[in-house]
């Protein structure tokens, strides 16, 4: 069945599987060393996925936890997860099972939660703050003015490990138009390192997306959350309605 289900979303033939390798290779080759790859897989179907991960795609990015438990079935322990997101706390318990490091923590509620579920099995879970770098009201994640103050609350959860930040930024069709959000997360970033927290790695900076990558690379980033470079633009007339979060 699953077989089946492959065939009719390869987009027809097996031009659609060699663009997506020639796609990871592409990408890889113009990362700078110390840079790392998550591969955007929101609305992706698994085998879209596999092929990713079978091209050189270390890390797989999950918006959704019930899209990354039915993605995790086929590809399993070959890639790292990460959950990029927004986290619901009715999904924490769910999502810790699946995912190596959380991209988005944004409140103490949302990262106690997930705290008190990752003791529940013994599990330290690596997170990320993410940082709403644009001040959009519609957009998840802390202003850049509170990353501080909630790290430092953070910091008290024996079951978390503070390694970063991430930021989207507003979406421009000029990539050079993010590179001031970039530079300001960048900052914060630095800041915080210098406090030596305890649980407060500071390793990552996870910042760009397809369309700016390159300007987030050049302000600092160590991670890229790259979807319709590696699998093409996401058709959402072809998939189901999206699961909550």
């Amino acid at each position: 069945m699953l077989r089946k289900c492959y065939n009719i979303f390869s987009y027809g033939d097996d031009r659609k599987l060699m663009t997506v390798k020639q796609n990871v290779s592409q990408i890889l080759s113009e990362l700078p060393d110390g840079v790392g790859l998550v591969a955007a897989a929101k609305t992706r179907q698994p085998e879209e996925i596999l092929e990713a991960v079978e091209a050189g795609v270390k890390i797989v990015g999950e918006n959704y936890v019930q899209e990354a438990v039915r993605a995790y079935k086929v590809i399993g322990n070959k890639a790292k997860w990460h959950f990029i997101g927004h986290l619901q706390r009715n999904k924490v318990k769910k999502s810790i099972t699946i995912f190596d490091m959380i991209e988005t923590v944004d409140s103490v509620e949302i990262a106690r939660e997930i705290d008190k579920r990752c003791a529940q099995i013994g599990k330290i879970m690596p997170v990320l703050i993410e940082v709403n770098s644009g001040r959009e009201k519609q957009k998840s994640g802390v202003f850049p003015e509170e990353a501080e103050q909630l790290v430092k609350e953070i910091s008290t959860c024996p079951n978390l490990r503070v390694m970063g930040l991430m930021t989207m930024g507003p979406r421009f069709g000029n990539p050079e138009d993010s590179r001031p959000y970039f530079v300001e997360t960048k900052t914060i970033f630095d800041r915080i390192k210098k406090l030596n927290l305890p649980n407060v790695e500071m390793r990552y900076l996870s910042m760009g997306m397809t369309n700016s990558y390159k300007i987030a690379i050049e302000e600092g980033a160590n991670i890229v959350r790259v979807g319709s470079k590696i699998f093409g633009e996401r058709d959402y007339g072809a998939t189901t309605k999206a699961p909550s979060p």
